[in-house]
């Protein structure tokens, strides 16, 4: 039974509907004009957990439909959409999490100048991301992945006057399309090699999971590590994750949105959408594997010396999104998906949380706030719940997801469970660090600090208690939302082990992190007094950004310099020499065309000099 399936393609309609509306009104449209953004979503909210219901119920089927939209020869083109446990999980996270952003940035947009095309954006941008989840095909998938591309690069530099902003928005759109790039060829690869050039996820998987060797493995591999850059891209993950931290520019909402259940998560969502292909090349299994796990230490450690909140934050999520690909590489779908569901609520609640501060001390450095907890209570107590979940301190709903991803990499490659564990203990201790600064001790320069209105704590509250009890519905005692999501009664339910050992690292780290920030029983400085060299290291990023700069940025700037002369002198210079000989044959026949009987004749006499003088030389010689 498929009743509220069937309309699933109105989801993305009612938000995209939002766009267009709020841009033909301009900002003529005002305040109310936002909260044609916030209905928009909220209705797309409803129909999500209306499909979502339906589906665990367990008494509807898959449901797909399609039209034709392209015949080229024999090769037919279609789009559609589809709804299976994967997405409708998706739809709920991310139109959930929109509203709640949408509810919030009421408050905290309300002074921006430009609200109703801020609030046009967003509704484009959740309209991409619920289409992107719907796609039933890669090539649908692929339109809808370019139009969050192009959403995340308005939003990144929606305070456009900034020079940061700019320069950061075009990071963003130009580091993602080097990943979007091996997506595109993944899926051409796919088309050339698919029985009757099918896309669609159906066909992908009858054809990957039977492994009936249709494409050999060879291409096979090339297909998923080229499918997994589009998602390093995406989704932050080492090499290129240096777009997601400049990101923190934007509008604080943006970045809930696009941490929490939008951009980041899309590249993960892909990873799970094709998981077949992955399944199908042991190879990429351990560089997805791999990569995940280099990505979730390498963040964790840039995070301990971070200063600005939302960079610290952002960090924090590199490292996570590292967790969900550790935990497809070692073939646990559910883990990560878990990790995602339960990630997005509570890394919404802390982006929206540090704008709350942000709002109430207008300074994003950790260093100039202290004792917030005794003004902003409410934000401090869900702040706090936030970060637990972050560092995996049971029973929050961060604890019960990490520790599936720990319990499948400990059983496949027990080396990876290692370096997940090591970033598990940094994650606490970066974030007990960022949480004792900020509410904890005596005000620094924040005495005009005060709580934000009830639009901007309700959501936090609302993401607080998600944040508490959204990790029930997997613990090693209650397998269901694995089973749910897969179909798969045989799937793992965790390790006791495992979870003492996760949650022992965790509260390791918070009480390491109170003994240094809060009681001070240890020095702040005793790393940086001993080792200042690691901790400038830390501070600076690994120098991947000057790196980067050395190796691409300096040589292409070269190049195009070079390009830009050769484009001057030689193919405008043929350009204007042409221009300029017409022009000056021109002048020189109007000279001549004089009107003057005198010049008239003075040419022919000189005209018969030269004829004489050539015959004469012909005789001669």
């Amino acid at each position: 039974m498929t009743v509220f399936a069937e309309y699933a393609w109105l989801v993305p309609v009612f938000p995209v509907a939002a766009f267009a509306v709020l841009i033909a009104m301009g900002r003529g449209a005002g305040r109310p004009g936002a909260w044609i953004g916030t209905l928009a979503t909220l209705l797309s909210l409803i129909l999500s957990l209306c499909i979502a219901g339906e589906r665990i119920s367990g008494k509807a089927e898959d449901y797909s439909a399609h039209y034709h939209w392209l015949q080229v020869g024999n090769i037919s083109l279609s789009a559609g959409y589809e709804v299976t446990n994967l997405t409708s999980l998706m739809l709920v996270i991310v139109t959930l999490v929109s509203f709640l952003v949408n509810l919030y940035s009421q408050g905290y947009m309300r002074d921006d100048d430009r609200m109703p095309t801020f609030f046009a954006y967003m509704g484009l941008f959740t309209g991409s991301m619920l289409g992107l989840v719907l796609a039933d095909n890669l090539l649908t998938m692929y339109i809808f992945w370019e139009l969050v591309g192009v959403c995340s690069f308005l939003l990144v530099g929606f305070w456009f006057h900034k020079p940061e902003a700019k320069a950061a928005a075009k990071k963003a759109f130009i580091v993602t399309r080097i990943g979007d790039l091996g997506l595109l060829i993944a899926i051409l690869l796919l088309f050339w090699y698919m029985p009757n050039h099918a896309l669609d996820f159906s066909t992908l998987h009858n054809v990957f999971a039977t492994q009936s060797g249709v494409i050999a493995t060879g291409i096979t591999t090339w297909i998923a590590l080229l499918i997994f850059l589009g998602a390093v891209g995406k989704s932050g993950q080492f090499p290129l994750h240096v777009w997601l931290p400049d990101a923190m520019e934007g509008p604080t909402p943006i970045s809930a949105l696009i941490h929490a259940a939008t951009m980041v998560a899309a590249g993960v969502f892909l990873v799970a959408r094709t998981f077949d292909i992955f399944q199908a090349s042991p190879a990429a299994m351990h560089t997805v594997a791999i990569i995940g796990a280099f990505t979730a230490i390498f963040a964790a450690t840039i995070g301990l010396a971070q200063n600005d909140i939302k960079r610290i934050l952002a960090y924090s999520t590199i490292s996570q999104l590292g967790y969900m690909m550790l935990a497809l590489g070692v073939g646990s779908m559910p883990a990560a998906m878990f990790h995602l569901f339960t990630h997005a609520f509570f890394k919404a609640l802390l982006f929206l949380g540090a704008g709350s501060i942000i709002h109430g001390v207008h300074t994003q450095d950790i260093r100039e706030m202290g004792g917030l907890g005794r003004k902003m209570k409410t934000t401090a107590w869900t702040f706090g719940i936030g970060a637990l979940a972050l560092s995996g301190i049971p029973p929050f709903a961060g604890f019960w997801s990490k520790d599936a991803i720990l319990t499948a990499a400990l059983d496949k490659q027990p080396i990876l469970f290692v370096v997940g564990a090591v970033a598990a203990f940094f994650t606490a201790l970066y974030m007990a660090r960022l949480f004792f600064l900020v509410f904890t001790g005596n005000p620094r320069n924040d005495s005009h600090a005060h709580e934000s209105p009830a639009v901007m704590t309700i959501p936090l509250v609302v993401l607080a208690v998600l944040a508490v009890v959204a990790g029930f519905v997997q613990t090693p005692f209650n397998g269901w939302f694995a089973e749910w999501l897969t179909g798969d009664k045989a799937v793992e339910h965790g390790s006791g082990l495992v979870m003492v050992v996760s949650a022992a690292i965790g509260l390791l780290g918070v009480y390491l992190g109170w003994l240094i920030y809060a009681k001070g029983a240890i020095r702040r400085d005793v790393v940086s007094s001993r080792m200042p060299g690691l901790v400038k290291l830390l501070e600076n990023k690994y120098y991947i950004d000057e790196l980067y700069h050395l190796l691409f940025v300096k040589p292409l700037y070269a190049l195009g310099k070079v390009l830009n002369a050769f484009d001057d002198y030689v193919v405008d210079g043929v350009v204007r020499l042409a221009g300029q000989s017409a022009t000056g044959l021109g002048r020189l026949n109007a000279r001549l065309q004089s009107g003057q009987v005198q010049a008239y004749t003075l040419t022919a006499l000189i005209g018969l000099v030269i004829l004489a003088l050539a015959i004469a030389g012909r005789r001669f010689w």
